[in-house]
């Protein structure tokens, strides 16, 4: 069964999330937070192929969870932004062996924060990713930090041919894999009944952006996330999938 938190609504939003390991991987290197009382929701995807993801995505959620966050939006992003940059660091300094060969130690962040239930932002580095849903026209507010992307960006590939391109999984910003870390970071205007999706590729590898819609849209933010994820298990689910679902009240 998947590990799930399920939150009862806040003021600003009501919210759940929800990982699996999926039917391929032997360790979950999925980790993510669903704190609608302190208006904040990540999803951190460890860097799988590489050594201890897992541990780079605990160390993201819990330096977060314990991060205070107040006061302005501008405020709240620059706390974030100063975890992620610490956690960076200590990631980085654990990269070398003991043979002083290095060996990244890397995880993929998204986060959403909010500020009120009229204003809040998307920060990533990486592919997991930041979806919205209104008026059932589904955007996605996050540009992948992927090596595709920068081809779709440059006309090389189609957003089509970047889904089965063989350099699909190569990721060029990422929590632990550089000195110089900087996180992009968009603000967002909430309106009253958007939904919100962080999520993880191994969600985004296996459902087509209608899919997502369609099933975002359907029942409490905990039902969405738990037929995301199994329609995502009966595609085969080749890594792990997380997913963190938040309405606004």
């Amino acid at each position: 069964m998947p590990d799930q938190n399920t939150n009862t609504p806040a003021e600003i939003a009501a919210s759940s999330g929800q990982t699996d390991r999926g039917l391929v991987r032997r360790v979950n290197e999925d980790a993510f937070l669903d704190l609608p009382q302190k208006g904040l929701w990540v999803v951190a995807d460890g860097m799988g192929g590489h050594d201890a993801g897992d541990v780079a995505s605990r160390m993201i959620v819990e330096t977060l969870r314990s991060t205070p966050l107040e006061g302005t939006l501008a405020t709240r992003m620059d706390r974030i932004e100063d975890a992620v940059e610490q956690v960076n660091q200590r990631l980085l300094s654990r990269s070398y062996n003991e043979e002083g060969k290095k060996h990244i130690i890397g995880s993929t962040i998204a986060v959403l924060v909010a500020e009120s239930r009229y204003l809040g932002a998307v920060l990533w580095a990486g592919d997991s990713r930041v979806y919205r849903l209104r008026s059932n026209t589904l955007v996605q507010l996050s540009t992948d930090h992927s090596q595709v992307q920068s081809y779709v960006r440059q006309g090389i590939i189609s957003q089509e041919q970047a889904r089965t391109h063989p350099e699909r999984n190569i990721i060029t910003r990422a929590v632990g894999s550089q000195e110089d870390l900087y996180l992009e970071a968009d603000v967002c205007e909430f309106s009253s009944g958007d939904r919100y999706l962080l999520c993880s590729d191994g969600l985004t590898r296996h459902l087509e952006d209608e899919e997502i819609s369609r099933l975002l849209a359907e029942g409490t933010p905990q039902a969405a996330c738990r037929t995301l994820i199994d329609l995502t298990l009966e595609r085969g689910a080749k890594d792990n999938v997380t997913v963190v679902v938040v309405e606004i009240n």
